[in-house]
């Protein structure tokens, strides 16, 4: 019965790992409906360029760095018990590197149609390999003993982020705001103080782009759990409650936009992240309706009163909800709003914080350095011209292309 239990747990969460490895398909397509059309290949490969870096990074480097543990070791000793039990520690590398890897394509978004390929690759592979690292350690593997010491004790009880509300989405989404705000706007994007939209090139490639993402978050969220023992549907019915307010939410405050609606979905999920499995639903309901107001409101405001290019507006969604579902954890899961418990307000807000604002000094100093050494922009040429061709030599519909005499 054992062995049939571990066999059980590395199958679990290998599944779980194959759906948030979809997930990253779903990043993909999403920028890939929201860019012009000139841009759609680019889209396409960094997100995927980018999880191979990731993978690599993470393996050598990251994983050891957030949990203590390498791999460079024969397979007969990684694939055997002081790994886990039937490789189980090999599918939760897995499982945790498509998470690291959820970081760079978040940034992918936001730095969208003007960054240079080359130095996306090398931020991707030192934000994981490293900043992305230090910070899942702490709060995930206790390092450094602040969990403990600084949140147990010092505010009342440890930071909670079951799934990624603040060590994924609000680092990635701070991070990629120091990114775009080194890089500037895209030209044209600005002009006499008015704001100059480009419509979106494809609203099914958007749409599909956040049901995969949707599917993908059920094993992001439930697989959080790591074992067959410890899955909740407490935490499935959390995620589609928030799902759901998020989507209603963005209906509303965004007038029926499509584009609100299906990252009104995303904001919800990336909300409910850290508390899903100590809400009670009617909170998590709440916690997406409020993500959705806020992404919808706050991409309207970055965007047009700030002036912050921010093409998928990842800072909103990821950043913004990301920290909102951190600080959401420390009042809908409190028993006295109907959640289980153990987590404080104050504890919740603090650490919710200071993973802001770890992901966006990492932003300001990998993107700093890169821009200061190499340059972080295409030309106003190649930028004018789109990073399909100019980076990748060919468009999204080349065969049209040439019977059209425009390659």
């Amino acid at each position: 019965m054992d062995q049939i239990q571990q066999g059980a747990d590395v199958f679990f969460v290998l599944v779980g790992a194959i759906l948030v490895f979809a997930m990253h398909g779903g990043f993909a397509f999403l920028e890939v409906g929201t860019v012009r059309h000139k841009n759609q290949v680019n889209a396409l490969v960094k997100i995927l360029v980018d999880f191979a870096i990731s993978t690599v990074a993470y393996f050598f480097i990251g994983y050891w760095i957030a949990y203590g543990v390498t791999f460079l070791a024969s397979a007969a000793t990684i694939s055997g018990p002081d790994y886990g039990a039937q490789g189980f520690g090999l599918v939760k590398f897995f499982f945790l590197c498509t998470f690291a890897a959820a970081v760079p394509a978040i940034i992918s978004g936001g730095i969208a149609e003007r960054a240079r390929f080359l130095p996306q690759c090398i931020a991707t592979a030192v934000l994981v390999g490293i900043c992305y690292p230090l910070f899942e350690g702490v709060v995930w593997n206790k390092n450094f003993g602040l969990q403990a010491n600084f949140f147990g004790i010092g505010l009342g009880a440890e930071f909670k982020d079951f799934a990624g509300s603040i060590v994924v989405h609000a680092f990635g989404g701070w991070a990629a705001l120091a990114a775009v705000l080194l890089l500037g706007p895209r030209l044209g994007r600005y002009e006499k103080g008015r704001s100059i939209a480009s419509p979106p090139s494809s609203i099914p490639w958007l749409a599909m782009g956040s049901w995969l993402l949707c599917v993908g978050w059920f094993g992001f969220n439930v697989m959080s759990a790591q074992s067959l023992k410890a899955i909740s549907g407490l935490v499935a019915m959390n995620s589609l409650m928030a799902m759901v307010g998020g989507i209603l939410s963005a209906l509303v405050v965004g007038r029926n936009d499509p584009g609100f609606v299906h990252n009104g979905a995303l904001a919800g999920l990336v909300a409910v992240c850290a508390g899903s499995d100590i809400m009670h639903p009617i909170g998590a309901l709440l916690t997406g309706i409020v993500a959705g107001a806020l992404f919808v409101q706050m991409f309207i405001v970055s965007t047009n009163r700030l002036k912050v290019d921010d093409v998928l507006g990842v800072w909103a969604l990821h950043g913004l909800c990301g920290l909102w579902g951190g600080i959401a954890c420390g009042i809908f899961g409190l028993e006295a709003a109907g959640g289980i418990g153990g987590v404080t307000f104050l504890s919740q807000l603090v650490g919710s914080l200071m993973g802001a604002a770890a992901g966006f000094a990492s932003g300001v100093i990998v993107y700093g350095t890169l821009k200061a050494a190499i340059g972080l922009r295409l030309t106003p040429e190649h930028e004018r011209q789109g990073a399909d061709i100019s980076i990748h030599s060919i468009t999204s519909n080349p065969e049209e292309d040439v019977r059209a005499g425009r390659i």
